[in-house]
């Protein structure tokens, strides 16, 4: 059977972040369960999920998920679930009390990078952030065309 080599992305990712790493500059990542409706999921199952200004905050001790857009499931009924409510994230409590601690610091920030099911359930890759300045994101773009220069070059020798 033919690979598909134009897809990038595996087929239990849902949804990915993906100008989150060019905005932020991400020290570590964190996965995170997910408290969902069953209208939720099905709507997830079909990715029509939106991270994109999504965050997470911890506040009394727990981890929630804000500003992510999860559509509206289309066969879902009048009992169907609110698209931007906040979501619980399922953590270990010393997780939560890590990621609090690491939050408390200026500029940092929890983010979602990424959406998808693992074993049936649904999993958020969190990743401790801060955000990059201008100069940052020019030096980036910089080292990866470096880089890609590099790999051009090697590949001919």
């Amino acid at each position: 059977m033919a690979k598909n080599k134009t897809k990038k992305t595996p087929d239990n990712v849902l949804a990915q972040n993906r100008k989150a790493r060019h905005d932020y500059a991400v020290t570590e990542t964190v996965e995170a369960g997910l408290v969902l409706t069953g209208t939720e999921i099905k709507s997830l199952r079909e990715r029509r999920v939106n991270l994109q200004d999504g965050f997470a905050q911890v506040r009394n001790n727990e981890a929630w998920l804000m500003n992510v857009h999860i559509s509206e499931y289309v066969q879902g009924n009048r009992f169907n679930h609110d698209p931007l409510r906040n979501r619980k994230l399922l953590l270990h409590k010393k997780e939560i009390r890590r990621l609090g601690q690491a939050t408390m610091d200026k500029g940092v920030t929890l983010i979602p990078l990424r959406m998808y099911l693992k074993h049936g359930f649904a999993k958020v890759l969190l990743g401790v952030a801060h955000g990059k300045r201008e100069y940052d994101k020019r030096e980036t773009i910089k080292r990866r065309e470096q880089d890609r220069q590099i790999a051009r070059v090697m590949k001919h020798y």
